[in-house]
């Protein structure tokens, strides 16, 4: 069927060799790819979920917070906490402001005013 090699036994046995070599390499490769994805697995299921609501926070002593967003902002600082639904709904209804792109005050039941609706 295939009869296109090389019909003495040296050009056989490199052929051999080189192949067995070949087959090495892929081993090789295909551990680290099954141990890469394997690590990366592990990784998203241990990372820890990113909180529904953070607070941003001021400069200076006491670092005063500045404004609320939602967890996944991409407009929040990098000074920044993360804070529970009641903390952020303190937050706002006590004067902090609400971030203008993610909105929180809708989700959180606060009217522009500070005012709980929900």
């Amino acid at each position: 069927m295939f009869d296109d090699l090389p019909p003495d036994l040296e050009r056989l046995r490199t052929l051999r060799v080189w192949h067995a070599m070949w087959l090495r390499r892929i081993d090789r490769k295909i551990t680290q790819v099954v141990q890469r994805q394997a690590e990366q697995d592990r990784g998203r299921r241990a990372k820890p979920r990113p909180s529904e609501w953070i607070v941003e926070l001021g400069i200076g002593a006491g670092r005063p917070p500045t404004q609320v967003h939602r967890g996944s902002c991409y407009m929040a600082g990098k000074r920044h906490r993360p804070i529970g639904r009641e903390e952020a709904r303190s937050l706002l209804a006590a004067g902090t402001s609400a971030c203008m792109h993610c909105r929180p005050d809708r989700d959180l039941g606060i009217n522009c005013l500070g005012l709980l609706t929900k």
